[in-house]
């Protein structure tokens, strides 16, 4: 393993390159439940400077990474060689949830230019990067990527933004710990 003092050069490509990483939180204390999530679509991951990256959080099945982000900031990002030479990097750091609600969220919104939609987008997740590692994933599996997936996309699509706001009141008001995601419950 190799720890890194910034995000540049072959790193940043390579990051930038991934169709696909995996996000990784968990509450504090001994209780609750760690949640690894598997996330993609072009255009949603960015690398904002050295040590800051973001990616668009759109409307889903849970929460978890938002509540875990409210109540103590951690958060892993981990990118796989699927193809090409075998690599893995971690990106650990304090990361924060700007809801779609929120002042600030346009600002950081604009950073993706390349999104393939941003109409369903909850929050974007602002990650403040305080330690970058790679390894070598020897035994990560060589893949073929065939593209995105649109799924998420078109089901967003038939929601009005109003529609989407009663989504995160009913569906995302709470974390399967019973952590709270969008204000108090």
């Amino acid at each position: 393993m190799k720890v890194h003092e910034r995000i540049d050069g072959r790193l940043r490509t390579f990051i930038e390159s991934q169709p696909m990483f995996f996000v990784a939180t968990a509450p504090t204390g001994p209780g609750g439940h760690v949640n690894v999530s598997p996330k993609g679509m072009a255009g949603t991951f960015v690398v904002l400077g050295e040590h800051r990256v973001a990616y668009l959080d759109y409307h889903g099945s849970g929460a978890e990474t938002i509540a875990h982000l409210n109540e103590n900031g951690r958060i892993t990002i981990m990118f796989c060689a699927f193809q090409g030479p075998p690599n893995i990097v971690r990106l650990h750091g304090q990361g924060r949830a700007v809801p779609v609600d929120e002042p600030g969220f346009a600002g950081l919104l604009a950073g993706f230019p390349e999104a393939p939609d941003t109409h369903g987008v909850r929050s974007v997740i602002d990650i403040a990067v305080d330690r970058i590692s790679d390894s070598c994933g020897y035994s990560v599996p060589l893949m073929s990527y065939e593209g995105d997936r649109d799924l998420l996309i078109r089901s967003h699509e038939r929601r009005s933004e109003a529609d989407l706001a009663e989504y995160r009141r009913v569906k995302n008001a709470v974390s399967i710990d019973g952590q709270p995601v969008f204000g108090k419950v």
